[in-house]
């Protein structure tokens, strides 16, 4: 089939960041015509100055509506796209000049409906932000998947990168309205209806991310609260992999209480942990000190997901209680 993409980006309050990644997408190598469909979430700073900039260079729609979060946005987009294989990122990432020529590529040799690809971090990144990513990536973290090539047909794509054709679009109707994990959602629901999706390892973009740590830390929590919720709709997506944050969180907090009792041992468990994270990160970056706020981004990464995944289990398996009301700021109207 031919393929006509159309790049969808939600933005919210972050102009600076728009700006970035026009820049990135004006240096695209890829000889076929695309489009960009810009929507501003009804942000009060708005991009649109900005996007003016860019409209001799790049075929830009943009859309103002009002506040509905970026997954009613999404939607919004793609119902406006000419294109007919949606291209999804958030507006927090820089391409790589290779991006469109890998996404073609991998769908020209095995098509697929759906396509995530993975992230990593910019030489310009601040160190925190290098540290976030390693946390959010690293196989000795939470977030290996992301990058896993052993997960290339298992992969469930997320939506700072992520391809979806206008047939699996119409289909199911896109993404819902909860926040985070409407992309989560959304790969259950293309799965349930038999629609095939892939991790293109080459597709990588680069992506900012929190920029501190109570930012990073709120993020991760969401996350935690949100994954009892997606598995109480999806009963099938339910994995014991999603409790080990919170198993971390109580096996140190044992560790730590008998450890004032003189038992030591596994406290030392948690020390060696620590060690080879920073070892492996400041290994990965070379640098030292990316290599210890690495450990304080994991630590973070364990406890917020950890703390989030248990209120959210305990409100909604044990109380039985209505997720939206239970959590409200996690669902837009």
């Amino acid at each position: 089939m031919d393929i006509s993409f159309s790049f969808i980006i939600p933005v919210f309050n972050r102009p600076q960041e728009i700006s970035e990644l026009l820049e990135s997408m004006s240096r695209l190598e890829y000889g076929m015509p695309y489009e960009i469909v810009i929507v501003e979430d009804g942000s009060t700073e708005a991009s649109e100055d900005i996007i003016m900039n860019y409209k001799d260079r790049l075929n830009i729609s943009y859309f103002y509506k009002d506040n509905s979060g970026p997954g009613d946005s999404r939607n919004y987009g793609m119902s406006r796209a000419q294109g007919n294989y949606f291209l999804i990122l958030d507006s927090d990432v820089i391409l790589p000049k290779n991006y469109l020529k890998e996404v073609d590529a991998g769908l020209k040799h095995n098509y697929t409906d759906c396509f995530g690809g993975p992230d990593t971090a910019h030489e310009s990144f601040t160190s925190i932000q290098k540290a976030i990513n390693y946390a959010m990536t690293s196989l000795l973290s939470t977030g290996g998947i992301r990058g896993n090539k052993m997960a290339t047909t298992a992969f469930e794509p997320r939506s700072f990168n992520m391809g979806l054709s206008k047939k699996a679009f119409i289909a199911t109707k896109g993404f819902g309205k909860i926040h985070p994990g409407e992309d989560p959602d959304l790969s259950i629901r293309l799965k349930a209806l038999g629609f095939k999706m892939q991790l293109l390892t080459e597709a990588k973009v680069f992506h900012k991310r929190r920029i501190d740590w109570s930012k990073f830390y709120t993020q991760v929590n969401k996350f935690g609260k949100v994954r009892p919720i997606l598995t109480s709709w999806h009963p099938q997506s339910a994995k014991v992999t999603y409790w080990f944050p919170t198993l971390f969180c109580l096996g140190f907090l044992a560790s730590f209480s008998v450890a004032i009792l003189g038992w030591k041992l596994f406290l030392l468990g948690y020390v060696l942990y620590t060690v080879a994270i920073l070892a492996h990160a400041t290994f990965k970056n070379k640098s030292f000190t990316i290599g210890v706020l690495s450990c304080f981004a994991v630590w973070i990464q364990f406890i917020g997901y950890g703390l989030g995944f248990a209120m959210s289990t305990f409100y909604i398996r044990v109380l039985g209680r209505n997720p939206q009301k239970s959590f409200p700021k996690l669902f837009f109207n």
